[in-house]
């Protein structure tokens, strides 16, 4: 299957305020899907929706190609997995007595497998200790441990490193390319650490007024990103001159310093602004960020 999961026009809506307007989204199997908008886009709404806690207001989705509407789909839901916004933890419980409670409410038979968890989220030497002496990081772990009993094959997280000090990240990281590569687990995550999303992720949602407004996968952003130099030059004029008559792309940043967007043979490049009295006296290259790719997508920072 191609998707296993995908929206069609879906609507939420609250009395007279639209949180999601004719949302469609597909979500590739065994894929990281990054959702990315800003505060109030719909994100966590869209989340709720999806894991069947809250209903549509119009449109459907199709969970393995199961409609919403189904009778199946309550069963089909058990593949999935969520943390939204918070894990749901007991403070004064140890992690192994936090899954004990989490396999009595899905209704499974035993604790086995509790131990095999508790190491997979690299939680296993833990012992009696509970979990309010757990770091940051620790308790987010466990939340995902507890979003995996079931052994779900989507798990779903909603801002899975908020608050996380740079250790935190990188085991969250880790522990996500590891569930999905070994565990072969499809995530949908939203989060607006957009750094740390274009690490993991193998294709992105962007969502702007109540709607995804782009999809695109991995390999083709990274086409997109515009790469490009930037020049300190003597002669800014004479540079200019040389740009536009080789058609070259290119954005005047000041009166000394300039941006190329095109690939250049540095050397022949140097030597023909030599011959016009310009020197370079500083060359930088840089390339796009997913920051940059997506505010660019919704219409600059101020809608970010």
């Amino acid at each position: 299957m191609k998707y296993v999961l995908e929206t069609f026009d879906i609507m939420k809506r609250y009395k007279h305020s639209i949180v999601l307007e004719k949302l469609n989204m597909h979500v590739p199997n065994g894929s990281i899907y990054g959702l990315i908008g800003r505060n109030g886009a719909g994100k966590t709404t869209l989340i709720r929706l999806l894991c069947g806690l809250q209903q549509l207001t119009s449109g459907e989705y199709k969970i393995y190609g199961i409609k919403n509407t189904d009778r199946k789909i309550c069963e089909v839901r058990k593949r999935i997995g969520a943390i939204i916004e918070t894990p749901s933890i007991c403070m004064d419980m140890t992690a192994k007595d936090n899954l004990k409670e989490q396999y009595r409410i899905v209704g499974l038979p035993n604790y086995d497998g509790i131990d095999d968890l508790l190491k997979l989220v690299g939680l296993e030497n833990t012992g009696k200790k509970t979990v309010k002496h757990f770091s940051l990081g620790m308790k987010q772990r466990l939340g995902i441990a507890i979003a995996l009993v079931g052994s779900p094959d989507i798990l779903i997280l909603d801002e899975p490193i908020n608050g996380l000090d740079p250790e935190g990240i990188i085991e969250i990281r880790e522990l996500i390319l590891k569930l999905n590569k070994e565990k072969r687990i499809t995530f949908i995550i939203s989060s607006h650490y957009l750094d740390e999303l274009s690490k993991i992720a193998t294709c992105y949602g962007f969502i702007n007024e109540h709607k995804i407004v782009k999809e695109i996968d991995r390999d083709e952003l990274e086409k997109k990103f515009r790469k490009r130099i930037i020049l300190n030059v003597s002669n800014l004029n004479e540079c200019v001159r040389y740009l536009e008559e080789n058609g070259l792309s290119y954005k005047v940043i000041s009166d000394e310093s300039i941006e190329i967007y095109e690939k250049l043979n540095i050397s022949e490049f140097v030597i023909a602004l030599s011959k016009r009295n310009c020197n370079i006296n500083n060359f930088q290259e840089k390339g796009e960020s997913l920051e940059n790719y997506y505010l660019n997508l919704i219409g600059g920072a101020n809608n970010g």
